[in-house]
């Protein structure tokens, strides 16, 4: 799928190019991965979201370990108990057990925020160079090799999306 859409993005960049004879085409293409892998501010990124997921799997094991605890009181007294204590600790053990999987559902969702959180900034600083480098050489298109991505769009840059919808009588 990464291909065709590639492939699709490519051709219509030749048709748009042979068009337009008036207009100078100028493609520049990066590869933004290798370009975030040697930022300086990614080691400390890495870094943060390394000591918070840290955080999170050290609060999972302390629930993990007072699961443990119960389970093996429960397990060592259950013979001597009476009905009602029987059943309140297998309630604590239930209300526990769905405890930990909330929380390892919120982890992953906070995690993931965390992340965005954290490389925003940094993607948002890349982006900008990227849109200055487009502006100061003049280039009409750059494209991330990385992903396949038109990355910046420059002034004399023609959007047909009119002429296709008019082509195809869309409103």
């Amino acid at each position: 799928m990464k291909t065709l859409t590639r492939a699709f993005l490519f051709l219509a960049l030749i048709v748009f190019a042979g068009s337009t004879q008036a207009q100078s085409l100028k493609i520049g293409h990066i590869d933004s991965n290798e370009i975030m892998n040697v930022m300086p501010e990614r080691t400390v990124i890495e870094n943060n979201l390394k000591d918070f997921e840290k955080q999170l799997e050290d609060e999972l094991r302390l629930m993990m370990g007072e699961y443990q605890t119960k389970v093996a009181d429960y397990q060592n007294n259950v013979s001597t108990m009476s009905n009602l204590i029987r059943q309140s600790k297998e309630k604590e053990i239930t209300d526990l057990q769905t405890r930990i999987q909330d929380f390892q559902q919120n982890a992953d969702v906070e995690f993931g925020e965390k992340r965005v959180e954290l490389l925003t900034p940094l993607i948002d600083k890349v982006k900008k160079a990227i849109e200055d480098v487009g502006k100061e050489n003049n280039y009409t298109y750059i494209i991330d090799a990385a992903t396949g991505v038109l990355l910046h769009v420059g002034a004399n840059a023609d959007d047909v999306t009119k002429l296709v919808k008019t082509k195809l009588n869309l409103k």
